[in-house]
């Protein structure tokens, strides 16, 4: 079989991580339960030396503190040269809340360093894609301790070894189309990304070649589902798009609820004319397999697969 080639530009890599390394645990968004992140905290303990600010269990309403102590935080971690990565406590709500100041952030600020999160991280993430910078859609550190053994390992693989990633199978087409393709993976919780439209976030997803979109969420109605996929379509955030992929939709539906979220996925998508995929093991239910965004991938819909065609780390 002939390599698969990608018509996207590799983006610089972080060094891949070590055993003992300095690693950041912050909070930019909400308030993480204390036992919880704990539990993850002495997981990553185990493999690396961890990092924290004296800040990070503060507690405001719905956010681990005020913006200030929130975004103080944020730019220690991702600028500090020493730390070789960032884990984020949780998601929540409250990152988007820092996007103005952190559009103060130079590229030449920011080293190439994993950031690990997702749900409310999807905004960062999409601020590190806009510096092009390659980051981790995975587990936040309350969510450690509760998944499979074979995730952690997964996550620890990603960050510690410079060949890609091995490919994730099994998965189902649900799209109109069943052509190959190859493109750039981004994307993170939908109802996060829908509320980028009208930022400066929103050239990401116009300025990084043919695009992979990946989406999970929670808790939202199908009806919700098909006013922020309507929203991205409308604003020109999916003109790049060449396939999508879906990850967990959890408890976005009741038993009998019609249609159903992924229904409106296939009809919201179908209108793109792209491959699409769904079952990918990640967000918020039993399972969240960690993925690197920024990095080319190759979508079979035939043979329901994803290759990816780099790594995360160097």
């Amino acid at each position: 079989m002939a390599a698969k080639t990608s018509p996207v530009s590799h983006w610089p890599k972080p060094r891949a991580l070590r055993p003992g390394d300095p690693v950041a645990v912050v909070a930019p968004s909400g308030p993480a339960p204390a036992a919880r992140l704990s539990a993850g905290t002495a997981l990553l303990a185990d493999r690396y030396r961890v990092e924290q600010s004296d800040g990070l269990t503060q507690k405001l309403g719905f956010l681990a503190g005020d913006d200030g102590r929130r975004l103080a935080e944020l730019r220690w971690a991702l600028s500090d040269p020493r730390l070789a990565a960032v884990f984020c406590a949780r998601g929540g709500h409250g990152a988007l809340r820092l996007l103005p100041s952190l559009l103060d952030v130079r590229g030449e600020e920011l080293p190439a360093r994993p950031l690990i999160g997702f749900s409310d991280v999807t905004v960062l993430h999409a601020f590190l894609a806009l510096h092009k910078r390659v980051s981790i859609h995975g587990p936040v550190v309350t969510q450690l301790g509760e998944l499979p053994a074979s995730d952690r390992a997964q996550l620890f693989a990603l960050l510690e070894n410079s060949d890609p990633p091995p490919p994730i199978s099994g998965l189902v087409s649900i799209g109109v189309s069943q052509r190959e393709t190859t493109g750039r993976l981004l994307g993170g919780n939908l109802e996060v990304l829908s509320r980028l439209c009208g930022t400066p976030l929103q050239r990401v997803f116009s300025q990084s070649g043919p695009l992979v979109l990946m989406i999970e969420e929670v808790t939202e109605s199908p009806y919700r589902i098909d006013r922020a996929l309507t929203h991205l379509r409308q604003s020109g955030m999916l003109d790049h798009v060449v396939a999508a992929v879906v990850g967990d939709l959890t408890r976005c539906e009741g038993p009998d609820e019609h249609p159903s979220a992924l229904d409106v996925i296939v009809e919201r998508l179908g209108g793109l004319g792209v491959p699409v995929l769904a079952g990918v093991p990640l967000g918020h239910g039993a399972r969240n397999r960690a993925v690197p965004l920024g990095v080319a991938v190759h979508v079979d819909p035939r043979r329901g697969q994803i290759d990816f065609l780099e790594s995360a780390v160097r």
